[in-house]
C-alpha cells in the first residue's frame, strides 16, 4: 500500500474516531453496564476497522461498519464465561444460603396449608384449592366455576384469612 493511501485512509478513520467514539462508547456502555469496558471494547473496535482498512477492505458506510464490529465484539463478550467471586457477589446483596433448612420448612408449611384447606367451609374449598394448589388465575377460576372474577377474588381473600386463622392455631 502507498503512504499516500495509507495516509488518507488513517485521516479517514481519524475523522470517524473523532465524530462516533462518543456514542460508541455510550452504546458500549449501555450494553455491558462497564464503562472501562465499554471503552475497552471501543478501542478494539477502531483496531479492528483498521486492520480491515490495511487489508484492503472497502466500507461503504464508516458509522454502519464501526456499530456492527462493536455490536459483534460485545456479544463475543457476552459470550465469555465469566467468574464470579462470591465477595463480589456478597457487595451486591447475594447471600448463600446456609443449608437445606428454609427450603424444607418451606415444603412443610406448604403441605400443610394443602390440609388445613380441607378444613376450610366447602364454598373456600373449591377456590382456594383451584387458586394455589393448581395455580390458576381468577380468570380461570371464573370461566370454570361460572362465578364472576370479583366473587373469585373475595373468596380467595376470605378463604386465605380463614386460613391464617387455621394456620397460627
Amino acid at each position: 500500500m502507498t503512504s499516500k493511501k495509507e495516509t488518507k485512509q488513517q485521516i479517514m478513520l481519524d475523522e470517524a474516531h473523532f465524530s462516533y467514539e462518543k456514542d460508541l462508547n455510550m452504546h458500549a456502555f449501555f450494553k455491558t453496564n462497564d464503562q472501562s469496558l465499554g471503552e475497552d471494547l471501543v478501542q478494539d473496535t477502531f483496531m479492528k476497522t483498521w486492520k480491515y482498512i490495511l487489508k484492503g477492505g472497502k466500507i461503504e458506510i464508516m458509522k454502519a461498519f464501526l456499530y456492527h464490529i462493536l455490536n459483534g465484539l460485545i456479544i463475543d463478550e457476552y459470550r465469555k464465561h465469566k467468574t464470579t467471586s462470591l465477595d463480589a457477589l456478597v457487595e451486591k446483596g447475594f447471600e448463600p444460603s446456609t443449608g437445606e433448612g428454609d427450603r424444607i420448612f418451606n415444603i412443610i408449611d406448604g403441605k400443610i396449608a394443602i390440609l388445613l384447606i380441607r378444613r376450610l367451609p366447602k364454598k373456600y374449598q373449591e377456590v382456594m384449592r383451584m387458586r394455589y394448589v393448581q395455580d390458576l388465575s381468577l380468570k380461570e377460576i371464573s370461566i370454570i366455576t361460572g362465578r364472576s372474577k370479583n366473587t373469585i377474588a373475595v373468596q380467595t381473600y376470605r378463604g386465605l384469612e380463614k386460613l391464617k386463622e387455621l394456620y397460627k392455631n
